[in-house]
């Protein structure tokens, strides 16, 4: 079960700019996608030594490591070597990898105990304004 912890947000801080704006822009929408999916945000923005898990979310059964890769862009069509899902790179997925097990191993923390563990990857394309023009999420990307 899933219901062990409240939401997290992040901590929303102005520096960092546009390309922060961006990311948080990305996140939100890819958050959004997986709540109408069931899901329920456990974390956002988890922050380690390591590096950061821009999402964890969970349902009934499934508790997911999400890393979204957000792209603005003027383009309608995208072709699929410039979709922000293609840019995960191996070296990104096994720091992903080694970052859920730290997550996990935490004593501290009351962990939910799903049947299956998976890392997706979510690519979120927007326009100048911020509309979403692509959402495309990929279920155990690794």
């Amino acid at each position: 079960m899933c219901s062990t912890e409240k939401p997290l947000r992040p901590s929303g801080s102005p520096a960092g700019g546009q390309r922060a704006a961006l990311g948080r822009l990305g996140e939100d929408l890819a958050a959004a996608h997986f709540r109408r999916l069931g899901f329920r945000v456990l974390a956002r923005n988890v922050r380690t030594r390591s590096g950061e898990i821009d999402l964890i979310v969970c349902d009934r059964r499934t508790l997911v490591f999400a890393e979204v890769k957000t792209r603005r862009t003027r383009a309608r069509a995208i072709p699929a070597e410039q979709r922000p899902a293609a840019w995960l790179r191996p070296r990104q997925r096994a720091r992903l990898r080694r970052l859920a097990t730290a997550w996990l191993s935490e004593r501290s923390r009351v962990r939910p105990s799903p049947h299956v563990l998976r890392f997706d990857a979510v690519g979120v394309s927007v326009d100048d304004r911020g509309r979403l023009l692509r959402l495309e999420h990929i279920e155990a990307a690794w």
